[in-house]
Protein backbone atom coordinates (compact mmCIF):
# COMPACT_ATOMS: atom_id res chain seq x y z
CA UNK A 1 0.00 0.00 0.00
CA UNK A 2 0.79 3.71 -0.37
CA UNK A 3 -0.64 4.51 2.88
CA UNK A 4 3.01 5.64 4.42
CA UNK A 5 4.87 7.14 1.37
CA UNK A 6 1.38 9.62 0.94
CA UNK A 7 1.46 10.39 4.45
CA UNK A 8 5.27 11.46 5.07
CA UNK A 9 4.19 13.63 1.97
CA UNK A 10 1.69 15.73 3.28
CA UNK A 11 1.72 19.31 4.66
CA UNK A 12 3.09 19.43 8.30
CA UNK A 13 4.67 16.40 8.29
CA UNK A 14 8.36 15.87 8.50
CA UNK A 15 9.85 15.67 5.00
CA UNK A 16 13.64 16.27 3.77
CA UNK A 17 14.63 19.33 3.22
CA UNK A 18 14.01 19.26 -1.00
CA UNK A 19 10.37 19.61 0.12
CA UNK A 20 10.41 22.71 0.84
CA UNK A 21 11.27 23.32 -2.39
CA UNK A 22 8.02 21.45 -3.77
CA UNK A 23 4.55 21.01 -3.52
CA UNK A 24 3.64 17.74 -1.64
CA UNK A 25 1.73 16.90 -4.39
CA UNK A 26 4.64 17.16 -6.73
CA UNK A 27 6.82 15.70 -4.32
CA UNK A 28 4.28 12.75 -4.46
CA UNK A 29 4.79 12.20 -8.68
CA UNK A 30 8.18 12.62 -8.49
CA UNK A 31 8.66 9.70 -6.29
CA UNK A 32 6.53 7.65 -8.60
CA UNK A 33 7.41 8.82 -11.54
CA UNK A 34 10.37 7.43 -13.56
CA UNK A 35 11.88 7.51 -17.44
CA UNK A 36 10.96 4.46 -19.74
CA UNK A 37 9.50 3.96 -22.82
CA UNK A 38 5.47 3.62 -23.64
CA UNK A 39 3.66 0.72 -22.80
CA UNK A 40 0.31 0.69 -24.62
CA UNK A 41 -3.51 -0.69 -23.39
CA UNK A 42 -5.23 -3.10 -25.88
CA UNK A 43 -7.64 -5.84 -25.83
CA UNK A 44 -8.05 -8.85 -24.06
CA UNK A 45 -7.13 -12.04 -25.25
CA UNK A 46 -10.49 -13.72 -23.19
CA UNK A 47 -8.67 -17.42 -23.99
CA UNK A 48 -5.19 -16.94 -23.19
CA UNK A 49 -6.91 -14.61 -19.72
CA UNK A 50 -8.75 -18.05 -19.36
CA UNK A 51 -6.31 -20.53 -19.10
CA UNK A 52 -3.73 -18.20 -16.85
CA UNK A 53 -6.97 -18.16 -14.47
CA UNK A 54 -7.00 -21.30 -14.50
CA UNK A 55 -3.35 -22.70 -14.49
CA UNK A 56 -2.70 -20.47 -11.57
CA UNK A 57 -6.02 -20.26 -9.55
CA UNK A 58 -7.63 -23.56 -10.43
CA UNK A 59 -11.25 -24.35 -10.30
CA UNK A 60 -11.48 -21.23 -8.47
CA UNK A 61 -9.59 -18.88 -11.07
CA UNK A 62 -12.22 -20.68 -13.68
CA UNK A 63 -15.60 -19.70 -11.49
CA UNK A 64 -13.71 -16.12 -11.68
CA UNK A 65 -12.96 -15.73 -14.97
CA UNK A 66 -16.44 -17.03 -15.59
CA UNK A 67 -18.19 -14.36 -13.73
CA UNK A 68 -16.29 -11.56 -14.82
CA UNK A 69 -16.61 -12.43 -18.92
CA UNK A 70 -20.31 -13.21 -17.85
CA UNK A 71 -20.73 -9.30 -16.56
CA UNK A 72 -18.08 -8.18 -20.00
CA UNK A 73 -20.24 -10.06 -22.50
CA UNK A 74 -23.23 -8.46 -20.85
CA UNK A 75 -21.79 -4.69 -22.03
CA UNK A 76 -23.91 -5.07 -25.51
CA UNK A 77 -27.63 -4.58 -23.05
CA UNK A 78 -26.67 -1.91 -20.69
CA UNK A 79 -26.46 1.86 -20.94
CA UNK A 80 -22.88 3.44 -19.56
CA UNK A 81 -24.46 4.25 -15.47
CA UNK A 82 -25.54 0.82 -15.79
CA UNK A 83 -22.67 -0.74 -17.00
CA UNK A 84 -21.28 1.58 -14.07
CA UNK A 85 -23.28 0.10 -11.44
CA UNK A 86 -23.00 -3.75 -12.63
CA UNK A 87 -18.73 -3.49 -12.23
CA UNK A 88 -18.90 -1.73 -8.90
CA UNK A 89 -20.67 -4.00 -7.38
CA UNK A 90 -19.21 -6.93 -9.16
CA UNK A 91 -15.65 -6.17 -7.78
CA UNK A 92 -16.63 -4.56 -4.73
CA UNK A 93 -18.39 -8.20 -3.93
CA UNK A 94 -15.94 -10.50 -5.76
CA UNK A 95 -12.51 -9.40 -3.49
CA UNK A 96 -12.10 -8.60 -0.22
CA UNK A 97 -9.93 -6.15 1.12
CA UNK A 98 -6.45 -6.98 2.28
CA UNK A 99 -3.39 -4.98 2.59
CA UNK A 100 -0.20 -6.01 -0.08
CA UNK A 101 1.77 -6.95 2.48
CA UNK A 102 -0.51 -9.54 3.73
CA UNK A 103 -1.73 -10.48 -0.01
CA UNK A 104 1.80 -10.43 -1.34
CA UNK A 105 4.57 -9.79 1.28
CA UNK A 106 5.62 -6.48 -0.66
CA UNK A 107 4.90 -3.25 1.00
CA UNK A 108 2.85 -1.71 -2.39
CA UNK A 109 2.10 -3.79 -5.16
CA UNK A 110 -0.44 -3.11 -7.70
CA UNK A 111 -2.04 -6.26 -9.03
CA UNK A 112 -3.50 -6.95 -12.46
CA UNK A 113 -6.96 -7.81 -12.80
CA UNK A 114 -5.75 -11.58 -13.34
CA UNK A 115 -4.31 -11.38 -9.64
CA UNK A 116 -7.23 -10.36 -7.86
CA UNK A 117 -9.77 -11.97 -9.17
CA UNK A 118 -7.57 -14.89 -8.46
CA UNK A 119 -6.87 -14.33 -5.19
CA UNK A 120 -9.84 -12.96 -4.30
CA UNK A 121 -8.51 -9.73 -2.17
CA UNK A 122 -6.94 -7.00 -3.06
CA UNK A 123 -6.87 -2.79 -1.69
CA UNK A 124 -8.00 0.27 -3.20
CA UNK A 125 -5.85 0.34 -6.22
CA UNK A 126 -6.58 -3.45 -7.33
CA UNK A 127 -10.31 -2.64 -6.91
CA UNK A 128 -9.55 0.71 -8.97
CA UNK A 129 -7.55 -1.16 -11.56
CA UNK A 130 -10.25 -4.26 -11.89
CA UNK A 131 -13.39 -1.97 -12.34
CA UNK A 132 -10.64 0.14 -14.89
CA UNK A 133 -10.17 -2.59 -17.20
CA UNK A 134 -13.74 -4.28 -17.28
CA UNK A 135 -15.26 -0.45 -18.18
CA UNK A 136 -12.29 -0.32 -21.00
CA UNK A 137 -13.59 -3.85 -22.42
CA UNK A 138 -17.36 -2.85 -22.30
CA UNK A 139 -16.82 0.06 -23.93
CA UNK A 140 -16.68 2.79 -21.96
CA UNK A 141 -13.85 5.42 -23.56
CA UNK A 142 -10.55 5.93 -22.38
CA UNK A 143 -11.41 9.46 -21.80
CA UNK A 144 -13.98 9.16 -19.15
CA UNK A 145 -12.32 6.83 -16.81
CA UNK A 146 -9.61 8.39 -14.57
CA UNK A 147 -7.82 6.24 -11.08
CA UNK A 148 -7.86 9.36 -8.88
CA UNK A 149 -5.09 9.28 -6.08
CA UNK A 150 -7.23 11.13 -2.82
CA UNK A 151 -7.14 11.88 1.10
CA UNK A 152 -10.37 10.11 2.85
CA UNK A 153 -11.69 10.56 5.64
CA UNK A 154 -12.41 7.57 7.67
CA UNK A 155 -13.88 7.62 11.47
CA UNK A 156 -12.31 10.94 11.92
CA UNK A 157 -8.87 9.94 10.51
CA UNK A 158 -7.36 10.79 7.14
CA UNK A 159 -6.00 7.59 4.58
CA UNK A 160 -4.77 7.45 1.53
CA UNK A 161 -6.79 5.86 -0.90
CA UNK A 162 -7.41 5.38 -4.71
CA UNK A 163 -11.00 5.99 -6.39
CA UNK A 164 -12.40 5.28 -9.76
CA UNK A 165 -13.91 8.44 -11.24
CA UNK A 166 -16.14 8.55 -14.57
CA UNK A 167 -16.54 11.88 -16.40
CA UNK A 168 -19.87 11.47 -18.48
CA UNK A 169 -18.95 14.92 -20.22
CA UNK A 170 -14.88 16.63 -19.90
CA UNK A 171 -16.92 19.37 -17.50
CA UNK A 172 -18.91 17.28 -15.79
CA UNK A 173 -18.57 16.41 -12.38
CA UNK A 174 -17.29 12.97 -12.08
CA UNK A 175 -18.98 10.10 -10.88
CA UNK A 176 -17.26 7.88 -8.06
CA UNK A 177 -17.11 4.19 -7.96
CA UNK A 178 -15.44 3.10 -4.38
CA UNK A 179 -14.67 0.30 -2.78
CA UNK A 180 -15.46 1.74 0.70
CA UNK A 181 -19.22 3.33 -0.22
CA UNK A 182 -21.05 1.11 -2.15
CA UNK A 183 -23.12 3.64 -3.95
CA UNK A 184 -21.69 5.31 -6.94
CA UNK A 185 -22.11 9.19 -5.98
CA UNK A 186 -21.21 12.30 -7.58
CA UNK A 187 -17.74 13.85 -6.46
CA UNK A 188 -19.75 16.51 -4.92
CA UNK A 189 -21.56 14.47 -2.68
CA UNK A 190 -18.58 13.00 -1.07
CA UNK A 191 -17.05 15.94 1.09
CA UNK A 192 -14.67 12.95 2.42
CA UNK A 193 -12.55 12.82 -0.62
CA UNK A 194 -9.86 15.48 -1.26
CA UNK A 195 -8.50 14.68 -4.68
CA UNK A 196 -4.83 14.16 -5.18
CA UNK A 197 -3.92 13.63 -9.05
CA UNK A 198 -5.48 10.88 -11.22
CA UNK A 199 -4.38 9.39 -14.47
CA UNK A 200 -5.67 7.26 -17.05
CA UNK A 201 -3.65 5.49 -21.02
CA UNK A 202 -3.87 9.55 -22.01
CA UNK A 203 -1.61 10.92 -19.00
CA UNK A 204 -1.39 12.20 -15.70
CA UNK A 205 -3.55 14.84 -14.16
CA UNK A 206 -2.38 16.80 -11.48
CA UNK A 207 -4.56 20.30 -11.76
CA UNK A 208 -7.46 22.00 -12.75
CA UNK A 209 -8.91 21.24 -16.25
CA UNK A 210 -8.67 18.58 -18.39
CA UNK A 211 -4.89 18.78 -20.01
CA UNK A 212 -2.79 15.75 -18.84
CA UNK A 213 0.39 17.16 -17.13
CA UNK A 214 2.66 14.25 -17.41
CA UNK A 215 2.44 11.14 -19.80
CA UNK A 216 1.09 8.09 -18.00
CA UNK A 217 4.21 6.18 -19.35
CA UNK A 218 6.30 7.27 -16.92
CA UNK A 219 4.17 6.11 -13.45
CA UNK A 220 6.19 2.80 -12.92
CA UNK A 221 3.65 0.71 -11.32
CA UNK A 222 0.78 1.56 -13.58
CA UNK A 223 3.92 0.24 -16.47
CA UNK A 224 4.82 -2.79 -14.57
CA UNK A 225 0.92 -3.79 -14.48
CA UNK A 226 0.26 -3.60 -17.92
CA UNK A 227 3.63 -5.92 -18.87
CA UNK A 228 2.40 -8.38 -16.46
CA UNK A 229 -1.17 -7.93 -18.38
CA UNK A 230 0.23 -8.39 -21.56
CA UNK A 231 1.28 -12.29 -20.50
CA UNK A 232 -1.72 -12.69 -19.24
CA UNK A 233 -4.24 -12.08 -21.99
CA UNK A 234 -3.77 -8.10 -23.03
CA UNK A 235 -3.32 -7.50 -26.37
CA UNK A 236 -0.81 -3.95 -26.74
Amino acid sequence: MFTQLFFALLPGRRTPPVAGRRTWVALLLAVLLALGGPVGVGAWDAALMERTMVQRYGAWGQQAFTAWRTLVDSAGTLDEREKLRRVNEHWNRAVRFGEDMEIWGQEDYWATPVETLGRGRGDCEDYVIGKYFTLRAMGVPEERLRLTYVRARVGGATQAHMVLSYYATPEAVPLVLDSLVSSILPASSRPDLTPVFSFNAEGIFTGPGNAASHPVDRLTRWRDVLVRMRAEGAIP
